[in-house]
């Protein structure tokens, strides 16, 4: 009889985490590229969504992954944070610029998916080394700090304008009218009031964001002096 090898679920979920992240960091690469490919050729924004945009939207649905990740408990993350983020964002792109065309050339677009991608194209690589135990100590500096930047750019001059400037043709075109008509408010209504949260729920995820940072940093600086604790796959 043939002798059968299991993989230990520790190693098999390591394995899982580096692919996963090396997969999300190619195709953020790719999406980083074309967007500024299309910039360089074109010497315009305006086709900023036709470049990237399907890949974008894509790269951001799949990553609805990282809720189950924390969920199962396979990395330590609070899930709620991560399923407000992912539901933001696939909110955003999905259904609201993929399904407007004239608010695929707005500038606010590619600052959205320009902060994205810098920013997904530092969080992959340094999730996917960590999951191995060989991630270099600049890249977890770079992915606790790029943030403090990327995100206010992404979330609230990108995310917050595109669905304002979004609103009219919402309002015109009836958008997911057939999904609301039976409730007390319209789609429009609905964008609206999500504006009006927008701040505030930005603010919980960003001061969030500063506290995974102090926990990550003063983590590892306190290893510089110590023998630190075991290795958390993030």
């Amino acid at each position: 009889m043939v002798k059968q090898y299991r993989i230990p679920m520790g190693r098999l979920a390591t394995i899982y985490l580096f692919t996963y992240n090396s997969v999300q960091a190619g195709g953020w690469t790719v999406a980083l590229i074309k967007l500024l490919t299309n910039v360089s050729s074109t010497k315009s924004i305006d086709g900023t969504y036709d470049a990237a945009g399907q890949l974008i939207c894509l790269l951001q649905l799949f990553s609805v992954m990282e809720v189950f990740h924390g969920a199962i408990g396979i990395v330590p993350t609070k899930v709620l944070p991560v399923l407000m983020q992912w539901g933001g964002r696939t909110h955003f792109v999905a259904a609201i610029v993929c399904q407007i065309p004239e608010v695929q050339k707005l500038p606010t677009v590619f600052m959205t998916f320009a902060a994205w991608s810098l920013s997904e194209v530092i969080r992959y690589p340094q999730y996917a080394l960590n999951a191995v135990g060989h991630c270099p100590g600049w890249l977890t500096w770079l992915r606790y700090s790029a943030f403090v930047v990327l995100y206010p750019i992404g979330a609230i001059f990108g995310e917050v304008l595109t669905m304002y400037h979004a609103l009219p043709y919402i309002k015109k075109k009836h958008l997911y009218g057939n999904l609301f008509d039976k409730l007390p408010f319209s789609y429009y209504s609905f964008v609206m009031a999500l504006l009006a949260c927008y701040p505030f729920l930005w603010m919980m995820l960003y001061m969030y964001m500063f506290k995974q940072r102090k926990s990550k940093l003063g983590r590892r600086g306190e290893r510089k002096h110590h023998s630190g604790p075991k290795r958390r796959v993030d």
